[in-house]
């Protein structure tokens, strides 16, 4: 780690896992493409795009997954530049799946503008949303923010650094590398019972961002879709190691997610006869290797629903016990009618095994990711939760021009003077 790198990460040492015991997630993730269907040889507007992902994301409670997760992108031919905006419209249409991101662009974000935009998000939701923060992978975005790719990684810690202070701190003063100061600085609403939403970072190449999630007692996401496993198995070890370095539990209770690509039918000759032309129409695989090697060698789980079955079951060998599992369904130009039919396939013929078996092989002690009540209970215990209110005098911040956040003798904290 560079020097850089380990400052940033000192600023805000945070220890205690909030992970406890429980059972894996599954979870559907899209990337947003708006691309060719080769077979139909059509096209799909953005506007039918963004319905039809309205509806696989409607269908993903529907058939009994825990989580549906979006990216980020601000590039053709991707659609979801926003990804609160879309989750809010899931959360009025849905009553009980977590809303997440894959991912959120910690780099050309500004961090004030995250801290305020999920946490409006996560009071519509009520509580039921994470994110994962990650550098992205396309390079053009970064002038188009404002910002040098060249510094991409010490953006990603220091921005973080930022969010976290943010959400963590009803007045913050900051300063950095990247961005104008703060003084006295509230980010509004504050978070939904005084408590921020669970954090992923996810990467597919980086050791500092396994080391940063670590430090933080985070997630830390394997978004393992179109690199070998091998890669991100060392990942994982990292992050496992330096979670337990940090002081946030054990290496196995680190909170490890994972990613895989799936398209299913009857049989494994007709499933890659199927899914040959949209692999080779895809914005992601066009011209790399051939989809058998991508088959063999990455998480794209082509195949009958037992292989589908094995493959996923085979990942608690490269990782451990891990506490989610997302799939990709919707890539490639595959019409919506498709996805609908895939969503159906897992939730009916490989979520149920999928459940059954990790619970049996799963160890007693393999976390759960924490949930909002999760956290809140971990803050607070039985005592109800802190809820921020403005003051007749407050001026810019919660807490007001007085010297205490209110009239509980607990809950005072002294603000530096504004003037």
């Amino acid at each position: 780690m560079t020097q850089d790198a380990q400052e940033i990460i000192e600023i805000n040492k945070r220890k205690g896992s909030l992970a406890q015991p429980g059972p894996i997630q599954f979870g559907v993730m899209s990337v947003s493409d708006v691309t060719r269907d080769p077979v139909r040889d059509s096209v799909p507007s953005e506007a039918e795009r963004i319905q039809a992902s309205l509806k696989e994301a409607m269908k993903v409670e529907e058939a009994g997954f825990d989580v549906f997760a979006i990216g980020e992108h601000h590039n053709p031919p991707f659609w979801s530049s926003s990804p609160t905006t879309f989750l809010a419209a899931v959360a009025a249409r849905t009553k009980r799946i977590i809303l997440s991101t894959s991912t959120t662009l910690i780099t050309t974000n500004d961090p004030v503008r995250l801290a305020e935009e999920y946490s409006i998000l996560q009071h519509l939701a009520g509580g039921r949303i994470d994110l994962m923060l990650g550098r992205g992978n396309t390079a053009p975005v970064y002038p188009w923010f404002g910002q040098d790719i060249r510094q991409g990684l010490p953006l990603a810690l220091e921005n973080y650094n930022l969010l976290h202070e943010l959400w963590h701190n009803d007045v913050v003063d900051w300063s950095g590398k990247f961005r104008t100061p703060l003084q006295g600085f509230t980010s509004i609403p504050r978070p939904l019972d005084d408590v921020p939403p669970f954090v992923w970072h996810g990467s597919i190449r980086t050791p500092e961002i396994a080391e940063q999630a670590a430090f933080y007692g985070n997630g830390f996401f394997a978004n393992g879709i179109f690199w070998p496993v091998d890669h991100f198995r060392r990942l994982v070890r990292l992050y496992r190691q330096r979670f337990q370095h940090w002081g946030h539990g054990t290496a196995d209770q680190a909170i490890v997610g994972v990613a895989a690509q799936t398209y299913i039918s009857r049989n494994s000759q007709d499933a890659i006869r199927e899914y040959r032309p949209y692999f080779n129409n895809s914005p992601v695989y066009k011209g790399g290797p051939p989809l058998e090697t991508m088959i063999e060698e990455t998480p794209l789980l082509v195949g009958s629903p037992q292989q589908v079955i094995d493959r996923i079951l085979k990942q608690r060998e490269y990782y451990g016990d891990y506490a989610r599992q997302l799939f990709l369904v919707d890539h490639g130009g595959l019409p919506s009618d498709t996805v609908l039919e895939q969503l159906d396939i897992l939730g009916e013929e490989i979520l149920p095994v999928l459940r059954k078996e990790f619970a049996a092989e799963r160890s007693p002690q393999a976390v759960a990711v924490p949930s909002h009540s999760d956290m809140v209970h971990a803050k607070y215990g039985d005592k109800p939760a802190r809820q921020p209110k403005p003051h007749d005098n407050r001026g810019d911040n919660v807490t007001g021009t007085s010297p205490y956040i209110d009239s509980d003798p607990d809950q005072r904290v002294h603000m530096p003077s504004l003037y």
